[in-house]
Order: C-alpha cells, then sequence, then structure tokens
C-alpha cells in the first residue's frame, strides 16, 4: 500500500513515470524508424562528416593557422569556445540527414572541444583570500562615470584599475572613488585605486606614443605586490585587411618585457588586453601569468561586449600569487564588463 500512494495512476492505467519512459520510447522508435535496413546510413552524410572533421582540426591545430592573411590565427582563437556551437547543429543535421557516419564524425569535435574548454564548465572558485582586485574599461563616451565608479567599488575590491579614461571624466572617478580609496594614481589614460599605500608609480611604455600602461606597487597587509594595468590598441575586423591587430601584439610584448624585468616576485596584470588567453599575440604576457578566471572561475567569465559578452578581452593575472575566485560584475555605462578576482599573497612566495 505504502508504495502504491507515491505512483499517480494515468487515464491508460499506467504510472506516470512508466509512461515517460514509454514516450521516450516512442520518440527515439520515430527517430531512428526507417534506419533499420537501410544501407545508406553509413554512405549519407559525407559533407557533414567532411565539416565535423574540419570544426574539431580547426580547434586542435588553431595554434598552426598562420597569421601571415589578416592574422586569420589570432582571430580564430578569440573565438575559439564558439566553435563548439557547431556540435549540437552538426548532431542535428546528422539526425535529420539519416546519417550514422555523420552522428560519429560529430563526437570528434566534441571531444576536442571537452578537452579544451571542459575544465571551463566547473566552479573553481574557493572561499578565503586576501586580497580582490578588480578591472574595467570604463569607456571613455560612458554617459554616467560617476555611477560606473560606484558600482565598481560597490564589489568590495580593494584595488581597482580603470582603463580609457579622459581627461574631463577623471576628475569625476577621482570624486566617486575618494570615500572609498584612500588612495590612487593615474598615468595617462589608465589608473589604479587602492585602499592601501601606492608607491613605484610609473608609466609603462608599450610602444605607442602614448601612455596607456603603469605599474605601481601595492602595500597590503599581506605583503608588497606589484600591479600593472594596462589597456592594450584595440582590434579591428575590417573586409580588406582582416584582423588587424600589429600595433596590439607589439605592445603585448612590450607589456611581457615589462613584466618579466619586475623585480617584486608577487605580480598582478589588470586590463583590457584586447586579446584572450588563447590568443597566440598575447604570449609574452599569458606565457609568464595566470589568469584568475582559468585557476579559479566559473565558467567562461565573457567581458565584452557588455550587452551579449561574446569574449573575454578584460583580464587578471596573476604570477606569483595564488587566485582563489574569479568572476564578472555587473554591466555598467561601459561597453565592457567589469571583472574582479579574490587572490591569496599570505600564501603566496
Amino acid at each position: 500500500m505504502a508504495q502504491q500512494a507515491y505512483m499517480t495512476e494515468t487515464a491508460e492505467g499506467g504510472s506516470g513515470p512508466e509512461r515517460r519512459r514509454d514516450r521516450f520510447r516512442r520518440l527515439l522508435e520515430r527517430l531512428v524508424s526507417g534506419w533499420r535496413g537501410d544501407r545508406r546510413i553509413w554512405r549519407r552524410g559525407l559533407v557533414l562528416t567532411a565539416l565535423a572533421v574540419l570544426v574539431a582540426l580547426v580547434m586542435l591545430l588553431h595554434a598552426q593557422i598562420p597569421n601571415a592573411i589578416g592574422n586569420l590565427g589570432s582571430l580564430i582563437e578569440t573565438f575559439l569556445p564558439w566553435l563548439g556551437l557547431f556540435v549540437p547543429v552538426l548532431l542535428l543535421c546528422g539526425f535529420l540527414r539519416r546519417s550514422a557516419t555523420a552522428l560519429i564524425a560529430v563526437l570528434l569535435p566534441a571531444a576536442v572541444w571537452l578537452n579544451l574548454f571542459g575544465g571551463l564548465l566547473s566552479d573553481k572558485s574557493a572561499t578565503g583570500g586576501d586580497l580582490t582586485v578588480a578591472t574595467h574599461n570604463v569607456n571613455a563616451d560612458n554617459p554616467d562615470p560617476s555611477g560606473t565608479a560606484r558600482d565598481v567599488a560597490a564589489s568590495g575590491a580593494d584595488v581597482v584599475a580603470l582603463e580609457e579614461l579622459t581627461a574631463s571624466a577623471v576628475p569625476v572617478y577621482e570624486k566617486a572613488l575618494a570615500s572609498t580609496y584612500k588612495y590612487h594614481a593615474v598615468e595617462g589614460t589608465v589608473g589604479l585605486w587602492s585602499k592601501d599605500p601606492l608607491t613605484g608609480v610609473k608609466a609603462v611604455d608599450i610602444k605607442l606614443g602614448w601612455t596607456r600602461a603603469m605599474r605601481a606597487t601595492v602595500a597590503a597587509p599581506d605583503g608588497q605586490v606589484a600591479v600593472y594595468v594596462a589597456h592594450l590598441p584595440s582590434v579591428r575586423v575590417k573586409m580588406e585587411a582582416g584582423f588587424t591587430a600589429r600595433q596590439r601584439d607589439k605592445s603585448a610584448d612590450a607589456l611581457g618585457e615589462a613584466i618579466a624585468d619586475e623585480k617584486l616576485p608577487r605580480k598582478i596584470l589588470l586590463g583590457d588586453l584586447n586579446g584572450t588567453m588563447n590568443d597566440r599575440a598575447l604570449n609574452a604576457v599569458t606565457s609568464q601569468m595566470r589568469s584568475t578566471q582559468g585557476a579559479a572561475g566559473s565558467g567562461f567569465g565573457f567581458s565584452w561586449p557588455a550587452s551579449f559578452p561574446m569574449a573575454r578581452i578584460d583580464q587578471i593575472m596573476v604570477q606569483g600569487v595564488e587566485p582563489v575566485s574569479s568572476w564578472t560584475l555587473p554591466e555598467t555605462g561601459s561597453d565592457h564588463l567589469p571583472v574582479a578576482a579574490r587572490v591569496n599573497l599570505a600564501t603566496s612566495p
């Protein structure tokens, strides 16, 4: 009697769970009806099979795609995770085409994508940490700089980096952040606000002819850390020139040299790098630093464009510092999302 109390009788006399299983079985039978005895299921869908293999090869060998023509390799690497969208599309087409060959081939790009990005699907964030940092490209045309400043300060970050500052907007940000951050410094179009003292502030030459990068020593309670703020040149996708990123690549190399020459063992890089961790053009930086999102975040942490994030070009990277958690902050008046991270200095070398 007790067991019957948990069963829902249907009008057809079967139990609810059993009826759902029957429906699923009938649906599956409809999908594969006509497949039995059809030898063409192995010959159909050869184009779909070729597409599945091509997508897998692009993801697997993306580093070998040359940049000689329109920086095609970097363009693909910027949006590399989105190639995973081909998997469900090819899977559906394989079912509709009734091609066993195509369905088996789809397993290849699925496996490659999971190998590359499967680790980002899990939540690697932890509790603890002794320093929270945030970075935000505030957008030179931001209609509400004061509100944007308050939104970023509300994150509780101990250190905040802002990029794309205009001369007219700097006083607005300074006023809005003054009550939260006692110390700050601005170099060119980038700035750093901190609850802890700043020393050793200087501009960093990234070969642009004007200042879009800086460094400072933050005297945090658990030790000094060198904090770099950078806004690398923008990239463009043009019909006649492809993915134009030569100046960005040159600046990335210069930034990488500056970080490598840093004397302090603890280093944090905050900024808009106009490139993802997969983009080989940023190797001078990414080869020596860890992404907090990749090490301690949840998901991809896409930050641009704010209305529909498709890539993480706003980065927090560390060296000699242990990432604890990493996340994106709510949308502000900018076309970028702010990103934040919690790190541990006390257990770092």
